[in-house]
């Protein structure tokens, strides 16, 4: 793997869990602001992942055009994830 994932193993599968978790985030936002067939089931499940991941900030920005808010409202909690997972990781690796 990358040098971004040595260290700590603890630090690694933190660090693993928020990029799967921002990438799911980001692939929603490209398939609703290029209007992915929503029939097909990766579509789907990219959806309902996305949903669950950003439950708590559903809704937090509304402005009128609805591809802004997707990515407002999907692209917060996608860079919250990797902020807040960079530096719990940073931390697990300095103990």
């Amino acid at each position: 793997m990358a040098k971004r994932y040595s260290g700590n193993p603890a630090a690694t599968i933190i660090l693993i869990a928020a990029d799967i978790a921002a990438l799911i985030l980001v692939l929603w936002i490209l398939f609703f602001v290029f209007d992915a067939n929503r029939a097909n089931d990766l579509v789907g499940w990219v959806h309902d992942a996305a949903d669950w991941l950003a439950g708590w900030s559903k809704d937090l920005f509304t402005p009128d055009n609805a591809k802004w808010r997707a990515v407002l409202n999907y692209g917060l909690p996608a860079a919250v994830y990797l902020l807040v997972a960079h530096a719990v990781a940073g931390r697990v690796n300095r103990a």
